[in-house]
């Protein structure tokens, strides 16, 4: 139900509508506040590079900050992961993943990065926290954040931007009545656009997907 109202499908999203007027507001006003220096975002001593998108649910993105950190560690860059940690309730935060820190505690992309890539990652609702944790405790040169774009409390050198190539923005609105968190005409202010599946356009980088090795997570058989 939710796809068919965010892709114009179904007339119930115009009963949203005053919903997402009121959640551009408040969007827009936060940005607006940091933007005119009533608010002042915090600024790391590293590069910022923050990864995310402007509609509700997963884009690839987390995929793209695996990249990313593989990419410049090759490089000999000391990265850093910091994450919201969405679906995760750790006892304090910030919260630097350890091996044995589990899904339950810090969510399951900053867990999948942390044993994926071996990069520190760190998390915490506030991500500056989350950034200040790293800085604290190791020495990474440049910080990732995975999401995080409207998250103006933390300020950024870079932003790439992940797109469902295939979804893209369905209706154009806010949330609730469309999928955006933003309207599209963010992508003019951002650094890079990527493309996950679909026809990327002018401007645009295309992404794919491809599935590797499946494996069971019971005999840890892989096929």
């Amino acid at each position: 139900m939710i796809a068919r109202i965010w892709s114009g499908e179904s007339p119930l999203w115009l009963l949203l509508l005053p919903l997402s007027w009121l959640y551009g507001l408040v969007s827009g006003l936060i940005r607006l506040s940091y933007k005119v220096g009533l608010k002042r975002a915090w600024r790391a001593p590293v590069p910022v590079v923050v990864v995310g998108n402007l509609t509700a649910g997963g884009n690839g993105k987390t995929p793209v900050v695996i990249w990313l950190v593989e990419q410049l560690t090759q490089r000999g860059i000391r990265v850093g992961v910091v994450s919201r940690g969405y679906g995760g309730k750790a006892e304090r935060y910030p919260l630097l993943l350890t091996g044995q820190t589990t899904t339950a505690q810090a969510g399951d992309e900053p867990v999948l990065i942390f044993q994926r890539t071996g990069a520190p990652v760190a998390v915490s609702p506030v991500r500056s926290e989350a950034v200040q944790a790293l800085l604290s405790q190791t020495d990474v040169q440049m910080v990732i954040t995975d999401d995080g774009l409207q998250h103006y409390a933390l300020a950024r050198d870079k932003e790439i931007v992940v797109i469902d190539g295939v979804r893209r923005f369905g209706n154009g609105w806010w949330l609730p009545a469309g999928p955006m968190r933003e309207r599209a005409s963010r992508l003019k202010s951002v650094d890079a656009v990527i493309v996950n599946g679909g026809t990327a356009q002018a401007g645009e980088i295309p992404m794919q997907l491809r599935p590797g090795l499946a494996v069971n997570l019971v005999t840890g058989g892989k096929a």
